[in-house]
């Protein structure tokens, strides 16, 4: 085999590789290299959101505020680098809501250290309810347990803590799923029935991945996701 020859096969792998890496957010509706990238749709908005210290690259596509995606090579070190997420505002009073609920369908990797999570916001931030639907390698809720329960559609164990900012309760799912339907609202009722918060006022409903590492770059694609309430 000549040197010409040689070189066009070894420039042809390398754009193939790309290609592979980067085609579903090359194809898509809308993508983002950016930290903060952020696209508006169908009363939804989805963000790259990558907050933590230590971040590697990630890029964020979408097709819809239901199907989108991100790519994502955080190296192999503690401490949370992105959330990239699709949100959708409620800010309605718990009271006030008859239903509150969400679907969701992932693919996700079996390697590096993440959640699945819903993460839900109330009172103006003071509250986050994280619902974690499947989790890999070394990650773990805020706070200290207190208590296994059925509630929403799902078996959880509870955790209750502090960030320095707010109040988080983590529901931590028994075993991994990436897919069902949760009813947010009887989870958020059954934290009003501890009393741990009052009538709260729900903000936004956010859904997407807590990276911890994905060194070598993984794929995380929302297949659909949708929330619903009245």
């Amino acid at each position: 085999m000549n040197k010409l020859m040689r070189a066009l096969i070894v420039a042809m792998a390398a754009v193939l590789t790309v290609s592979v890496a980067s085609g579903t957010a090359q194809a898509a509706t809308w993508s983002s290299s950016d930290r903060w990238g952020t696209w508006s749709n169908g009363g939804y908005t989805v963000r790259n959101n990558i907050w933590g210290s230590g971040y590697g690259p990630q890029t964020i596509w979408a097709n819809s505020y239901s199907n989108w995606g991100v790519w994502a090579n955080h190296p192999n070190t503690g401490g949370i680098k992105s959330y990239p997420h699709s949100e959708r505002m409620v800010n309605r009073r718990l009271s006030s809501l008859g239903s509150l609920s969400s679907s969701f369908n992932v693919s996700y990797p079996n390697a590096g250290a993440y959640t699945t999570a819903y993460d839900i916001w109330a009172d103006n931030n003071a509250y986050e309810i994280m619902l974690w639907m499947n989790k890999v390698g070394a990650v773990g809720p805020i706070g200290s347990w207190q208590a296994s329960v059925s509630v929403g559609g799902h078996s959880w164990n509870v955790y209750r803590g502090s960030n320095g900012s707010n109040q988080v309760f983590s529901f931590v799912r028994t075993s991994n799923t990436g897919s069902g339907q949760v009813d947010v609202k009887a989870v958020m009722d059954w934290i009003r029935g501890r009393g741990w918060f009052g009538d709260v006022t729900v903000g936004a409903v956010q859904f997407g991945y807590e990276i911890t590492s994905s060194s070598g770059g993984l794929n995380f694609t929302t297949n659909s996701y949708s929330v619903s309430f009245g």
